[in-house]
């Protein structure tokens, strides 16, 4: 997916284990099929799982995650990763890596989730915001909207035969129009899309990789509406969360920009990704048209 990605495999992380926590060599380690773009995972045993970045971006996150999650963890009312061990670069493996609790359940497909999805979620959002934001980072989305306007514009560009550009371009071009956040920023996920929550039994269990965590405008979380809520449930997760007018479009923004940066960068090398960014487009592209 990436042209400076590194490969990894069984052997190497049998490699790392064996030399850094030998205790856990002897367990066994399964790939995991994973539309995800940051890490590569490996289950190891029946309740862990190794996490390998496979750019350095991704190895920022390490340390962030290890500091931040245990002390989220206690103010949510979902399960998060649990991380475990903190990996050093080794075996010729060039950052740092990370064992966590695994946690059991299913990715939801993109905007199927329910007006229950939605209450349980705007009650995961409401609870993050609400914790106390004191030495907090930067989260991976904290810029401003408008900020964004240039790598956008450019995203509209390469994808053009291949949505309604011209829609797009009128729903960012209103996004940019939206008062900016009057509030402080708030501990965001910044990342709410279908890999990155699990449900058992149809209800929410957990909300995983916060590589994205930090202080930023609410409003980023608020991407969730579009990416993972049937339309009616996108109305209840609003009323749930109390969200403005503002604050609702600045949301319908960020999920537009990432989608269609998205959709630009893996459209031939992530076909899971891309089909959730091309969901994401027509909901917003959709959610403009009268009547």
């Amino acid at each position: 997916m990436h042209v400076n990605e590194v490969k990894t495999d069984t052997a190497l992380v049998r490699r790392l284990l064996a030399a850094q926590f030998p205790a856990w060599a002897h367990l066994p380690v399964e790939p995991v099929r994973s539309s995800g773009t940051v890490n590569a995972i490996y289950r190891l045993g029946a309740d862990m799982a190794v996490r390998l970045p496979r750019i350095e971006g991704g190895s920022k996150d390490v340390a962030t995650e290890h500091r931040w999650l245990p002390r989220l963890a206690r103010h949510l009312p979902f399960a998060v990763p649990e991380p475990l061990a903190e990996g050093a670069p080794a075996e010729g493996y060039p950052w740092a890596w990370s064992v966590c609790r695994w946690l059991d359940g299913e990715n939801p497909e993109a905007g199927s989730g329910s007006v229950r999805l939605a209450a349980e979620l705007a009650e995961f959002v409401e609870a993050l915001r609400g914790i106390d934001t004191e030495g907090g980072p930067p989260a991976f989305r904290s810029e401003p909207l408008e900020s964004r306007d240039a790598a956008t514009r450019d995203a509209l560009a390469s994808l053009h035969g291949v949505i309604d550009s011209a829609a797009a371009a009128a729903a960012w071009d209103e996004a940019l129009r939206a008062p900016g956040p009057r509030d402080a920023a708030t501990w965001v996920h910044g990342d709410l899309q279908p890999g990155n929550v699990l449900l058992s039994g149809g209800r929410l269990s957990a909300v995983i990789d916060f590589g994205c965590m930090g202080l930023a405008d609410p409003a980023v979380d608020l991407i969730a509406a579009w990416y993972l809520l049937t339309a009616p449930a996108r109305r209840a997760f609003r009323g749930a969360l109390e969200a403005d007018d503002a604050s609702w479009a600045r949301g319908r923004g960020w999920a537009l920009s990432i989608a269609l940066m998205e959709l630009s960068y893996y459209r031939t090398t992530n076909p899971v990704m891309a089909a959730t960014a091309r969901h994401v487009i027509g909901e917003i592209v959709d959610d403009r048209k009268p009547g």
